[in-house]
């Protein structure tokens, strides 16, 4: 027993309190007749149960050197502390051998299985189980669950089918781990058309066993449909279950969250004030997220004043809900009250202020960084993504040399916010520079943010050089390349990347549908247009949004089909000005000049102003049609009635709408007012007028 002598950790002990204790127990324990096992055993698994692995040790060895025989009660409880190192495991593994117990009885032998499985070693632990003569349903859900915990879900999915085919019967815990595996993103990249049919399998076995009557196993099963955004089928299950608990309710509320609808979540909230148990901190963490959503400030303070009613307000979690809330609904000197409440402030409240205040041009979330800072908490990569956001020069430069200090300048997400910020104060060279760094070109993140800016200034080819050194571009990545190629004017190349992006599995969004649209417009081509039109319907990417109908009516006006643009236009649920002045635009465009001013006076009606854009449509209009009288009224308004000041671009379209038509004399009186210098287009008009009229300048 040699081995055992190693098992006394070289940590420190307990305080002096729990050592004063332990020479009580100690004398207690002296005076047992003859050192019973059971007595031995009841101390370790004590000791090892409040997190004092090394005085759990100590009375193993003592048990040892006694001559006392192990149990199947004595390794059990060290394998399972949290605070026991891989070191021991190995020197138990060998205790366990050596006693025989590993095959004697299946209590030692899972405990180990489940230890090398918690400390990640899972090939070792299936090495393991396959060793074990005794399985139990506890061994086969401890390999189950710690295969699923670090993402080997295939293997856990095997596991688990391999259990209903042994001459066990699974338990309840068989099943809450294999659903666990249906949740993890793992799976849902590795395996998900495996999972997509298995998942529906496992629930159909529960119904089949009556296992979904235990009300861990349904809670799973809930929150696993939660997680799969299948509302409907969470909320059939919530209202056939005969027992709900806390988590039932709770995971009911966060699927109305998630899906869109946090007015079913606060009805929720209040039916479970009669009709269920009393809400926790998880609860109204779930219900002050759905606040947020709401437009209705007052929602909010009534769940905080629940909060208070029940206790928790001051809790770490549901604080920072509440800090975050008032934060969102711009009332930041609650958000601090709140703040200043929280007992133990953590990272996680502190962000949730700093994101608040990030909005706020006096500085505000800079000071806050600089006052974590000083209470002790380090930051995170989220307090630097929300503190990058509307600081001076200075605070960014400094910030930026912390973020490299603590080593966040190979974080992705840090570093797209550091990129952002350089690019919002106008200093590309700084942003540029970061193209320099490591993460630039491996992440999708912040290479996006600098091929953004290469694209914006017409950088075409260092944007797609750039983007072609990303391994897993997303959809942002392929919607900036389309956007460089239409505006470089690669048509043919913005096209083919269309297609190799749907076959990297990557659907059209709205960002895909504008620079795709935008390029049928400039090449006239109505048929690709067309066709693209029926893909955003077919498959909703953006149909409903006012931006993609704008630039589909800009299409069909510009590739000639003025009824399909007043179609789309009658159908957009909501409109503002940029509607208005495609449509205004594409009317006058086809001729219809009189049906431009008429819906120019409901655009006015409805509320909306025009700005220099439109009144450039109309004015165009008039021009190409030949309306001086209604062209001149406009103008004339601009200054007095909109508040415009025309601008070169104004004054080029009003000449020539008056030298087209013979109005040289106004012509001259409009040259004559410019505030500015008239340019060479101006006069190549007048005189153009003057020749076609016959009129000699004196």
């Amino acid at each position: 027993m040699r081995s055992s002598a190693y098992l006394l950790p070289s940590t420190a002990g307990p305080s002096s309190s729990v050592a004063n204790q332990l020479k009580s127990t100690g004398k207690v324990f002296d005076e047992i007749p003859q050192r019973a096992t059971a007595a031995f055993n009841s101390r370790i698994a004590a000791y090892a149960k409040q997190g004092h692995t090394g005085y759990a040790c100590a009375f193993l060895r003592w048990m040892l050197a006694g001559g006392i025989r192990p149990t199947s009660f004595t390794f059990a409880p060290i394998l399972s502390s949290q605070l026991f190192d891989f070191r021991q495991g190995w020197q138990l593994h060998s205790l366990i051998l050596k006693t025989g117990l590993f095959y004697a009885e299946p209590f030692s032998s899972t405990a180990l299985l489940d230890f090398f499985g918690r400390k990640g070693r899972c090939e070792d632990a299936l090495k393991l189980f396959d060793e074990i003569p005794q399985r139990t349903v506890v061994t086969w859900n401890s390999l189950i669950s710690r295969f699923s915990q670090h993402g080997f879900a295939k293997d856990a999915i095997i596991i688990f089918r391999n259990l209903l085919r042994s001459e066990i019967r699974p338990s309840e815990c068989s099943f809450i781990g294999v659903l666990s595996v249906f949740r993890s993103s793992e799976t849902s990249e590795n395996c998900c058309l495996l999972c997509f049919k298995l998942e529906y399998q496992v629930h159909g076995l529960m119904i089949k066993t009556s296992m979904d009557s235990y009300i861990e196993v349904l809670n799973a099963l809930m929150n696993l449909y939660s997680n799969c955004s299948s509302v409907c089928v969470v909320e059939r299950l919530f209202s056939k279950s005969p027992v709900r608990d806390v988590v039932t309710w709770n995971t009911m509320i966060v699927t109305f969250v998630k899906g869109g609808t946090p007015e079913r979540a606060l009805e929720l909230f209040l039916a479970m004030q009669f009709e269920g148990p009393s809400p926790n901190e998880s609860t109204f963490t779930s219900i002050i997220g759905a606040c947020s959503n709401l437009d209705t400030p007052k929602c909010g303070e009534f769940i905080h004043a629940k909060a208070i009613k029940y206790n928790i307000s001051t809790g770490v979690y549901v604080g920072s809900s509440l800090v975050s809330f008032y934060a969102r609904c711009g009332n930041l000197n609650n958000a601090h009250v709140v703040f200043s409440e929280i007992c133990d402030k953590n990272i996680v409240c502190w962000n949730a202020l700093i994101s608040g205040c990030s909005n706020d041009d006096t500085g505000a979330s800079v000071a806050l960084l600089k006052e974590m800072l000083l209470s002790g908490i380090l930051p995170n990569e989220f307090t630097f993504s929300s503190g990058l956001k509307r600081i001076s020069i200075l605070e960014l430069t400094q910030l930026h040399s912390l973020i490299t200090k603590m080593g966040y300048d190979s974080n992705k997400y840090v570093m797209s916010s550091v990129i952002a910020s350089y690019d919002a104060h106008g200093i590309i060279p700084d942003a540029l520079a970061c193209d320099r760094t490591s993460v630039i070109g491996s992440h999708a993140v912040a290479t996006n943010a600098i091929a953004a800016i290469y694209n914006r200034q017409g950088r075409f080819h260092e944007t797609k050089q750039l983007l072609s050194r990303v391994q897993n571009p997303d959809a942002i990545s392929w919607n900036i390349l389309l956007a460089a190629c239409s505006r470089n004017e690669d048509y043919f190349e913005a096209f083919q990347l269309f297609k190799h992006m749907q076959s990297e599995g990557f659907l059209m969004d709205n960002y895909t549908a504008v620079s795709l649209l935008s390029i049928c417009s400039n090449i006239n081509r109505l048929d690709l247009g067309s066709s693209l039109h029926a893909l955003i319907t077919k498959t909703n990417s953006g149909h409903s949004e006012v931006f993609v109908n704008n630039v589909l009516l800009d299409m069909y006006a510009k590739c000639g089909s003025l009824d399909y643009a007043l179609r789309v236009f009658e159908e957009m649920t909501e409109r503002n000005l940029i509607s208005w002045t495609a449509l205004i635009s594409g009317l006058g465009l086809h001729g219809r000049i009189h049906e431009a001013l008429e819906r120019f006076k409901q655009m006015e009606l409805e509320g909306f102003k025009p700005d220099s854009v439109t009144l450039m449509a109309i004015l165009s209009g008039c021009r190409h049609n030949g309306l001086v009288e209604e062209g001149m009224y406009l103008f004339n308004r601009m200054t007095s009635v909109y508040e415009i000041e025309p601008d070169m671009d104004h004054y080029v379209c009003v000449l020539d709408l008056l030298c087209r038509y013979g109005h040289l004399k106004e012509a001259e009186h409009v040259i004559t007012n410019m505030p500015f210098r008239p340019n060479a287009v101006i006069w190549r008009i007048f005189l153009q007028g003057c020749k076609r009229y016959g009129n000699i300048l004196g």
